[in-house]
């Protein structure tokens, strides 16, 4: 039996990492960051918010289940590498219809099996996210590392760009009901659906399904669309969605979403989030190494309820900021004490930092579209 091509990933403080290469071949330059799920390696592949951004599992086995088109969160995988401490080639599940590799391999994905995984969380996590430049042409360390330390910084990069839409469009496709939670939704009379207009950030395609399932009826518009071309589309509401990179680099939609305050009801998720709270005065901050898995759990501040959340941003509204200012902070993530929501002292605008419909995980804050949906429904 050959033995397998070999990749190099150099981080841009110096530490090396060399694996198998089981995806595509080439040089790739971007941001390194680390996802602690232990399950949804496709959901996560596909997110667009992973646009620009080398993956590490830290889940020690993927790959198992296979890949399917149902569980995509978009198109096409969104993120640059796969990044594992073993990655499965020949995968056992009734769904599957490609192996994990000859996906990314279709795609032009690289991927690296058989890394220290644990070394690298743990090098992210200490020093923070980092740059990282990885080949399986070129397995010269000092020529990564300039690589590396040359590449720019992600939030120099408007990658919102590279994910949006092009042109507004309807969005009809339901969840499969089959692999998610019953939903308390009669199918409702076509009068009686609100009408969500999604500014496409990057949008999960769970997200718009989940809509879909609770009874709307939902356009995608695309990042940089004005208020008046959002209110065109007569909207009972709004959704700021998920996206990738800085928030400063929509600034566009931010002022979409400043102008669209108190003229419709407004809800962001993750980019969103930020979206709305910047167009109300706050400001946001990067964090060390981010929150990305499905584990991450966080307090609902009205009730007291704990929930587990599916989460992938590197950014946080800063709380200080918020001082004087009409917002109120509606979830707090219990690992750093972040805000994890907000909500409009006197207007219908409200965001929750994490994913709500929780495409993979755990289904806790399903709720939260269920009640965004229902006062849509009211307006």
């Amino acid at each position: 039996m050959s033995e397998k091509p070999k990749g190099m990933l150099v981080l841009e403080d110096g530490s090396t990492f060399i694996g198998e290469s089981l995806g595509a071949s080439g040089e790739w330059f971007g941001e390194v960051v680390f996802d602690t799920g232990m399950t949804g390696y496709q959901e996560v592949i596909t997110d667009p918010s992973c646009c620009g951004q080398m993956v590490v599992f830290t889940c020690p086995h993927i790959g198992n289940v296979g890949v399917n088109c149902e569980d995509a969160e978009s198109a096409r995988p969104h993120a640059m590498a796969v990044l594992a401490r073993k990655i499965c080639e020949h995968p056992s599940n009734w769904r599957s219809q490609q192996s994990l590799p000859e996906y990314l391999r279709a795609h032009g994905v690289p991927a690296l099996s058989g890394l220290d995984t644990r070394r690298l969380t743990l090098t992210l996590r200490d020093k923070g996210t980092m740059r990282g430049a990885l080949s399986t042409v070129n397995l010269d360390r000092e020529y990564l590392l300039e690589k590396a330390r040359s590449t720019p910084d992600i939030s120099e990069l408007d990658l919102v760009d590279q994910v949006t839409i092009a042109e507004a469009r309807p969005w009809a496709e339901p969840l499969v009901s089959a692999w998610t939670p019953s939903l308390a939704v009669d199918s409702p009379a076509e009068a009686d659906r609100p009408h969500v207009v999604v500014v496409d950030c990057g949008t999960k395609h769970s997200i718009l399904r989940t809509l879909v399932s609770l009874g709307a009826r939902v356009t995608l518009v695309p990042a940089n669309a004005t208020a008046d071309e959002v209110l065109a589309h007569a909207p009972d509401g709004v959704l700021f969605a998920n996206g990738p990179g800085d928030p400063m680099r929509v600034s566009a939609t931010i002022a979409t979403a400043r102008a669209l305050v108190g003229r419709v009801p407004l809800f962001g998720i993750c980019m969103g989030h930020q979206v709305l709270g910047m167009a109300c005065g706050a400001r946001y901050f990067k964090l060390p190494f981010g929150h990305h898995g499905d584990n991450h759990p966080v307090r609902d501040l009205a009730t007291g309820r704990v929930i587990i959340t599916a989460q992938n941003h590197n950014y946080a509204i800063h709380e200080d900021s918020l001082k004087g200012l009409p917002l109120e902070v509606t979830y707090v993530n219990l690992y750093d004490g972040t805000v994890e929501g907000l909500r409009h002292k006197e207007l219908p605008v409200a965001s929750v930092q994490f994913h709500p419909e929780a495409s993979p995980g755990p289904h806790d804050g399903l709720y939260i579209l269920q009640n965004v949906i229902d006062s849509f429904r009211k307006q």
